[in-house]
């Protein structure tokens, strides 16, 4: 049998997981369980390691990776051990290369799989669902992630909430992280408002899981009425003019609740042939229920009454908002309607009548189209009126030899006959001229309307019968068919609106060029009003319509847009075609709109951003050195002490150092903003590297040790500012000579010259390799302290901006190595 999974999930680090899973598996032993811990990571907390007392821990496995030796959850060593219950700190946790699986949470399913119930934690901001909204809230990206099936598998997921400002008090009393980490996390990602927002996160998502159980349980135990657990308020939409009015009502009736869901729904026929709703209008109305935070649902039932029912039913909804009926009077007293056959079957569901301007005013459907062509009811007619008497004619000569059925029958086939060609008015006409000239020519006694056997009025009557049912039913037919066949065009141009919305910057062009050419325009215009007059926004096609007057057909989309067009009128049905491409412009112009405002907004975006990092890093990384400096500096000043000449010379270094590397700090800061600011000046010139690097490699003082090179005599010249690259130079190598001896190589091939700069460090996946590019990132640093993180950004600036690129690559055996490609320099 497969184990239990309990999962303790949390909104950020320090609420309490790993403290609460420990607490509970102390409980559990206290019980009489056979309980082991397969990994925990206390962090260095008192109290969480203190419940680790008593409990038995799996000892963990070693893995060597890249000359350092790191442990992991030994999964085998669990199973073999094969405890009733597990206690894994981490899911989320990404294995060091070289273990089975590559995530714990694969770790913890074959625990499962043996049959160990498993209680693990996880923080919000690790599940993939919304590992990019904690990063936009944070600004701190997350890579190690779970997929959210993961944890919706789990038999059972607690959340261990703490409000943000117990949290923070706990950080501050040195409770979650070390003493010289506090400040840093206060400021920076445990910020009150980061912490409300990872809170609201971590409930909404487990009041979603909460919501899929209680669905699977009603599901389970057969329970088909509506559970309150939470105010869910489905509003029925038909198309009509009142749909509006009934989605706000039902949006603030919603609103009363905090939390309260709204869902919208329309209900068309199972055949998908015309519902009576305007597709502009459902548009509309769809994109006001999703401006208002619900979601527009459709449902198919020709049952209207049952299928509003059953939706409702199935999210569990509470409260449902129906239109009073549009019907007269009249109308009502023949049939319940809609609104009062819902309300008596709705049990719980409480249904709510909103009255609007159309009520009562009855509900005026489209006129039907003609079925067939006009020459087709033509030929109809003919057939008819000629068609009865010509058969009559022929019938005469054979009168003594034929029955009266056997006559009535052949009128029945022409009447078929008429009625296929013409409709159903021809063979009503024909089947009563056919009833007169049977009785006048073929029913005894004859040449008189008078009947004298019973059984022949009978057959004739019947006769009339047949006929006009079998008409209806060709003429239902045929109009059937053609609503089908105008359905399906409808569809393939509605099919094919939607593409072109889809398609990117030219949707709203596009879009306008496309309607068009499917009528046949002149010209499509979209207007927008602009005070008194109105203002093209797009067209296609001839001369643009500049006022909605102006046009053949024109349709208000709301109070300020209008699409006008000119070719041609167009009937009531492509009308409604027209009405849905107009309904689109507006959500095509909306999105092109949107776009504008975020390419607009992107470069404030990015200033922001960098002018926020600009800050930390002043207010963090450069504090150390003017702290060094000036502590040196004040010692030298004081009259306290007598320094001796050895001390004076190495507080003098110390100073010097610390100014020094401030110095190439700022200029650094100062070099990335000129690069940004597009006015960073340099001369490219023929530069030899033998000349350029020596001074490169003086410039890192003491640590120009560690620095060996590989240039071969006959390099070619390279074309760059010398100044600059010996930046670029500086800084590639200070960086890498961090965590191992560089050497520093050169090669040319074509036109093109490389300058590799090879460290022997932990390096860097591949995944993160565009990452170090990105200002301000330190990524995989362990030291905080010795620069802002602009060294490569830079680098990589000042290489492109002298017209050659800056790439990283794994080193062979491990490490990184960068590579500088300049174009060949020619004297």
């Amino acid at each position: 049998m497969r184990g239990t999974l309990r999962i303790h999930l949390g909104a950020a680090p320090g609420v309490g997981k790993t403290y609460a899973m420990l607490d509970e598996g102390r409980r559990a032993v206290a019980r009489g369980r056979d309980v082991v811990v397969g990994f925990v990571e206390p962090h260095g907390r008192p109290r969480t390691e203190a419940l680790l007392d008593g409990l038995e821990i799996v000892p963990r496995r070693t893995i060597d990776y890249r000359g350092a030796t790191f442990t992991e959850f030994d999964v085998d060593a669990v199973i073999a051990r094969r405890p009733k219950l597990a206690l894994v700190d981490e899911l989320a946790h990404t294995n060091v290369p070289g273990s089975r699986n590559a995530k714990r949470w694969q770790d913890i399913d074959e625990l499962l799989e043996a049959g160990i119930d498993v209680i693990s934690t996880v923080n919000i901001q690790h599940l993939e669902s919304v590992n990019d909204v904690v990063e936009s809230i944070t600004g701190v990206p997350q890579r190690e992630t779970v997929p959210d099936e993961v944890v919706r598998r789990a038999d059972q997921v607690e959340l261990v909430d703490m409000a943000p400002e117990a949290l923070r008090r706990r950080m501050a009393h040195g409770n979650v992280y070390a003493p010289e980490k506090i400040d840093a996390a206060l400021a920076n990602y445990f910020r009150v408002g980061n912490l409300t927002a990872l809170r609201e996160l971590a409930l909404l998502w487990v009041a979603g899981k909460v919501d899929e159980q209680l669905d699977r349980y009603r599901a389970d135990h057969g329970i088909g009425g509506t559970w309150e657990a939470r105010e869910r308020v489905v509003v029925a939409l038909t198309g009509g003019p009142e749909g509006d009015t009934l989605v706000r009502r039902a949006a603030r009736i919603a609103g009363r609740t905090q939390g309260a869901d709204l869902l919208a729904v329309h209900v068309t026929r199972a055949d998908g042939l015309v519902t009576g709703g305007d597709p502009a209008s459902l548009l509309r109305q769809r994109t006001l229920v999703e401006s208002l935070g619900g979601t527009y649902h459709q449902v198919v039932g020709d049952d209207v009454p049952r299928a509003l029912l059953a939706f409702a039913r199935g999210v569990n909804a509470t409260q449902l908002v129906l239109g009073a009926s549009r019907r007269g009077r009249f109308a009502q007293l023949l049939s319940r309607g809609v609104g009062v056959t819902t309300t008596s079957l709705s049990g719980s569901i409480d249904v709510h009548m909103v009255n609007h301007e159309k009520t009562r005013k009855g509900r005026r459907e489209p006129a039907p189209r003609a079925a067939l062509t006009r020459g087709r009811r033509l030929a109809g007619w003919v057939m008819a009126l000629a068609g009865a008497p010509l058969l009559t004619l022929a019938l005469m000569p054979f009168h003594h030899a034929l029955t009266l059925p056997s006559e009535i029958l052949l009128f029945l086939l022409l009447v078929v006959g008429v009625a296929l060609v013409g409709g159903m008015w021809p063979a009503l006409s024909a089947a009563v001229v056919g009833f007169g000239l049977l009785n006048w020519f073929f029913t005894p006694p004859l040449h008189t309307l008078t009947i004298a056997e019973p059984v022949n009025l009978l057959a004739l009557v019947i006769f009339v019968l047949v006929a006009a049912m079998v008409s209806t039913v060709v003429d239902m037919a045929a109009r059937r068919s053609r609503e089908a066949s105008r359905a399906q065009a409808d569809a393939e141009v509605l099919s094919t609106l939607a593409g072109h919305v889809l398609r990117g910057d030219a949707a709203l062009a596009s879009l306008l060029a496309r309607l068009r050419e499917v009528y046949g325009l002149t010209s499509v215009t979209l207007l927008e009003r602009d005070g008194t007059a109105w203002k093209v926004l797009a067209t296609a096609g001839g001369p643009p319509c500049t006022s909605p007057s102006a046009a053949d057909v024109d349709v208000a989309v709301d109070d300020h847009l209008v699409l006008a067009v000119r070719g041609r009128v167009l009937d009531a049905a492509d009308r409604r075609v027209l009405e849905a491409f107009a309904a689109e412009s507006a959500v095509a112009l909306r999105q092109q709109r949107l776009r504008e405002a975020a390419d607009q907004a992107k470069p404030l975006a990015e200033a922001d951003k960098m002018r926020t990092a600009l800050l930390a890093a002043v207010s963090h990384d450069l504090r150390t050195p003017l702290a060094s400096a000036r502590a040196a500096v004040d010692s030298l000043r004081s009259d306290e002490i007598d320094w001796s000449p050895e001390d004076e010379d190495e507080l003098l270094d110390t100073a010097h150092v610390s100014l020094v590397k401030l110095d190439r700090l700022v200029a650094n800061l100062l070099d990335m903003s000129r690069l940004q600011a597009g006015v960073l000046g340099l001369t490219s010139q023929p530069v030899a590297l033998a000349e350029v690097l020596p001074h490169a490699i003086d410039e890192l003082g003491p640590m120009r040790a560690e620095i060996s090179t590989d240039v071969p005599g006959d390099l070619p010249d390279v074309m760059a500012d010398p100044a600059l690259l010996e930046r670029v130079l500086v800084n590639l190598m200070a960086n890498a000579v961090r965590y191992s001896p560089v050497l520093v190589g050169a090669s040319w091939y074509g036109e093109r010259v490389e300058i590799r700069i090879v460290d022997r460090g932990p390096g860097i996946p591949p995944e993160d390799h565009e990452r170090v590019f990105m200002p301000f990132q330190r990524l995989g640093d362990r030291d905080n302290h010795t620069g802002v993180g602009l060294g490569l950004a830079l680098s990589r600036g000042l290489t492109e901006a002298m017209g050659g690129t800056l790439e990283p690559e794994e080193t062979p055996g491990g490490g990184l190595t960068m590579i500088i490609s300049l174009k060949m320099g020619t004297s």
